[in-house]
């Protein structure tokens, strides 16, 4: 099951953060909070992370809800130290969940 999120996670994030030249698929603005416009795909992001927290172990858990929190807060434009970090915090819980199948 968490080798499907992972892979799910993977394709949200290239189609969604790494547009592929040449597939034209639109992004959709759902909303706007503190002036960022929250995206169709970060929603999907966000749910599938919270799959994959519940599928866990408890120490992976504990890590994943943090990198979450951090990851809805430079989302929203809080934390605003520099250009990339969604994508970074993406990657990370991606990392994290490869480390997870394999312990």
């Amino acid at each position: 099951m968490i080798i499907a999120i992972i892979i799910i996670l993977l394709i949200l994030w290239f189609l969604g953060y790494a547009p592929i030249t040449g597939l034209s698929i639109p992004n959709i603005s759902l909303f706007s909070i503190n002036g960022h416009m929250v995206t169709l795909w970060e929603v999907l992001i966000l749910l599938v992370v919270g799959w994959a927290i519940g599928l866990l172990p408890p120490p992976f858990q504990a890590i994943a809800s943090v990198l979450l929190l951090l990851w809805i807060l430079s989302v929203l434009g809080i934390f605003a130290f520099f250009a990339g970090l969604p994508n970074i915090i993406v990657i990370i819980i991606i990392i994290a969940l490869i480390i997870s199948v394999f312990r």
